[in-house]
């Protein structure tokens, strides 16, 4: 089992997925069920009591989680302020070891938070394990995207009842943050203010959305994500929904049902 099994982290969620080549669509994913009551230290080790992919004989592990993130430029890193100044940005995560990744692509460097008890119960199980956050394959996939054509665009990522909003300029980040998606008015306010900040041209720039599940999405996904597109075309001329299936030309990882979009490019790039 050489592969590296992907353990998929959030406040509202818990999931495993790994490439394999002799699975169906070449993909093995299994979503957990936690419990509302237990910490998310606790719910992993009841997964490692029933989760089929987590009892395979896989060695490598790579622990993705889903915290707010600090983004600061490759050049002004100071490796041992990090940790500081990622409790002064965000509160809550006191007793959390605080990680850092490069985004090359991006020149600069994501710092985020994980659970210590969580990576104590990983680190139980795996020979080797990385850390990662949510967005990384996000980021890194429309950062090359956002070269096709001419005109700026700005992308937001929904997922686990929130969504990251982020756009480049170049090889750059000219913006990112993070807000709850509690309603379809919520979402189409902060885009549309985010839209007015950086100062986009609403019959020319472009802004794209991509949600993490389902794929295909139900009725009342579908409902929703078409509502907040109406609500954006009204000041936004250029508003699409981005399909994994025609992002991805296809591949056969898109056909995995559940299988969230960042997970799709996490295995992808693996």
């Amino acid at each position: 089992m050489d592969n590296r099994l992907i353990i998929r982290i959030s406040k509202t969620s818990m999931a495993f997925a790994v490439a394999d080549p002799t699975a169906e669509n070449q993909t093995l994913y299994e979503p957990f069920l936690t419990k509302s009551g237990i910490s998310t230290a606790a719910n992993l080790r009841e997964a490692f009591r029933s989760a089929d992919l987590l009892n395979r004989g896989y060695q490598r592990a790579l622990l993705v989680v889903d915290t707010p993130t600090l983004l600061v430029p490759l050049q002004e890193l100071d490796e041992d302020a990090l940790t500081t100044l990622y409790h002064h940005t965000f509160t809550g995560y006191e007793t959390c070891a605080i990680h850092h990744q490069v985004l090359p692509n991006l020149n600069a460097v994501v710092a985020f938070a994980v659970n210590r008890d969580l990576q104590l119960v990983v680190a139980d199980h795996f020979a080797d394990v990385r850390l990662a956050h949510v967005m990384q394959p996000i980021w890194a996939h429309m950062v090359n995207r956002s070269y096709i054509g001419t005109r700026r665009k700005l992308y937001a990522y929904f997922h686990d009842k929130r969504f990251d909003v982020f756009a480049f300029d170049k090889n750059r980040f000219r913006f990112s943050n993070r807000f709850d998606a509690t309603t379809v008015n919520d979402a189409a306010y902060h885009l549309l203010h985010v839209w007015k900040t950086l100062g986009m041209d609403p019959k020319e720039d472009e802004l794209h959305l991509a949600y993490a599940v389902s794929q295909p999405p139900t009725a009342d996904e579908q409902s929703q994500r078409q509502l907040t597109l109406d609500m954006l075309h009204r000041y936004v001329a250029k508003a699409y929904t981005i399909n994994p299936t025609a992002e991805l030309n296809r591949a056969r990882i898109t056909q995995v049902k559940g299988l969230p979009f960042d997970l799709m490019l996490a295995i992808q790039k693996n």
